[in-house]
């Protein structure tokens, strides 16, 4: 098969890439490398049935084209991580909304089927846990600006599902609970990545707010496998999966097993949330996925629990 990932230079779209070859498909990636990176995907630039173009989404004539040569689209292509969210609101809303909007509109025009990566995010406030993809959405107020991702990748599910309750465009949605793996920066935000750089070089690990905050980890392998799978069953579309691990740890627990795992003498050290990011910030206390629902469709178990994850990301950062 032919398939189009936007946002494919990107960490878990570079990731994507490589699972599709491997299986003997043709890529296409588009990517303008505002978060990805071209290192990402310099391994591929030789490979017979990999082809990318840098621009934007918004290249409405380039992206009809590339639509037009492939069978699936995988819509990765999003402002990522909080400290970008909260530094620039306006990028995120715009590239988010605006992005799947012109991504639908023109895969509708031959009935693409697309796969529109949402987040976590939206079950926002949410103590309803684990979270199921009917539950409701609990979103913080619009004064607050960390709400903004949540609601424009909300926007996003409930365009692509109008866009196939309306106008039969397959689509399917899955929402990815805090992917990790190599090839991740922690430029954006994102807390493996930081916390590895910062045990191995020695500086302290900082752990926002007071660190007993709970996430899942997701390894990146497991979760391109889910949705190439998702793409491959027919009873996905027009439907919402949660891709993600159920092994929940927290924050500061999290920072002391990456500090024991490098044998780091890096001090850990809180910064209150008004500090890290801007006055009045606002967190999820608890992000944990019932992924009964995917498992039930295409068999999905998350196969590479923390402690794996965790080394292969601190040899990732050790070898560069």
């Amino acid at each position: 098969m032919d398939f189009l990932i936007t946002g494919g230079a990107g960490f878990i779209g570079s990731h994507l890439a490589d699972h599709l070859l491997r299986e003997g498909h043709r890529v296409l990636v588009l990517d303008n490398l505002s978060t990805g990176a071209i290192a990402n995907i310099a391994h591929l630039k030789d490979h017979a049935r990999f082809h990318y173009t840098i621009d934007t989404v918004t290249n409405e004539p380039l992206l009809a084209e590339l639509i037009d040569q492939c069978d699936v689209v995988f819509h990765l292509a999003a402002a990522v991580g909080v400290k970008l969210i909260v530094e620039a609101p306006v990028h995120t809303i715009e590239t988010n909304v605006h992005g799947t909007e012109v991504v639908l509109e023109h895969a509708n025009k031959k009935k693409k089927l697309v796969l529109i990566a949402s987040t976590s995010e939206v079950y926002g406030k949410s103590t309803s846990v684990p979270f199921r993809e009917d539950d409701d959405l609990v979103l913080g107020p619009t004064c607050k600006h960390r709400w903004a991702y949540a609601c424009s990748k909300a926007i996003d599910e409930f365009l692509a599902l109008a866009y196939w309750k309306e106008k039969k465009l397959p689509v399917i949605i899955a929402r990815l609970f805090n992917t990790v793996g190599p090839r991740q920066t922690g430029q954006y935000g994102m807390v493996i990545p930081t916390f590895v750089r910062q045990a191995l070089s020695g500086r302290p690990i900082t752990v926002f707010g007071d660190g007993t905050q709970t996430r899942s980890f997701t390894y990146v392998g497991d979760v391109v496998c889910a949705l190439a799978g998702l793409v491959r069953e027919p009873a996905a579309i027009g439907e919402v999966y949660n891709v993600g691990n159920t092994q929940e740890i927290s924050i500061r627990d999290l920072a002391e097993r990456i500090k024991a795992l490098t044998a780091s003498r890096s001090p850990i050290v809180t910064i209150p949330y008004d500090q890290a990011y801007e006055a009045g910030f606002e967190d999820m206390p608890r992000r944990v996925p019932d992924i009964s629902k995917i498992a039930a469709l295409v068999g999905y178990q998350p196969k590479v629990q923390l402690d794996e994850i965790l080394m292969k990301v601190i040899e990732y950062f050790r070898e560069r």
